[in-house]
């Protein structure tokens, strides 16, 4: 801690990243422990976060993270959007194809930015809002991908006709990127995706990482 922080906010901004890292909530003692605090200071948090909706206590006395938070990340994907739109909009450009950000919500992707080429006589429509699940296209499964592998360095995915007929997608995961799943991804109108795609795509998706951070 340094003279410009607060403890007791580093401190419940700890309770609420420990919460949020288990499925079935934790006690008091537990937390205690785990901060390195009083049981009495951790009631404080508890109290304080509660009356804020982002903490809530079931009738076993273990604490969860509240629905407080939802409101919150609400605001989460518009900064997140307008972050990758600078990458997104080069990636359409050079590749003429329609570029996108995926992030899960749930066991879904969710294309939270989308850019169409400006000088292409056609490609796909996609829009902003779309939903598929994790485990159908290349934006998913490039997600899906990350989670089972320990990757440095984004890899590409390759699809075809998952989500579409006669649509290719090849998409990147985000790498490195705290508290975000996501990918970027291109959709095209060809039975394959050309060679110098995969290269480009994981770019764009390491320039999005990159603003993210």
């Amino acid at each position: 801690m340094t003279a410009e922080t607060s403890q007791t906010l580093d401190r419940g901004l700890r309770v609420l990243k420990l919460l949020a890292d288990t499925d079935h909530g934790l006690t008091v003692t537990e937390l205690s422990t785990k901060l390195g605090v009083n049981r009495t200071v951790v009631y404080r948090l508890l109290a304080t976060l509660e009356q804020h909706a982002l903490v809530r206590r079931d009738l076993g006395g273990r604490a969860r993270v509240g629905l407080g938070v939802l409101r919150l990340s609400r605001q989460v994907h518009p900064l997140v959007r307008e972050a990758a739109l600078p990458a997104l909009r080069s990636l359409a450009e050079d590749i003429g194809a329609t570029a996108h950000l995926t992030l899960v919500d749930g066991a879904e992707a969710l294309a939270v930015a989308v850019v169409e080429p400006t000088w292409t006589d056609y490609h796909v429509a996609y829009r902003a809002g779309f939903r598929h699940p994790l485990d159908r296209g290349a934006a998913g499964k490039a997600i899906l991908a990350a989670r089972q592998g320990s990757y440095t360095e984004a890899r590409c995915t390759l699809t075809h006709g998952e989500l579409e007929a006669g649509a290719s997608g090849a998409a990147a995961a985000l790498v490195g990127v705290t508290g975000i799943e996501g990918s970027v991804g291109v959709v095209m109108l060809a039975d394959s995706v050309p060679e110098r795609v995969g290269p480009r795509v994981v770019d764009a998706a390491r320039e999005v990482a990159d603003a993210l951070r």
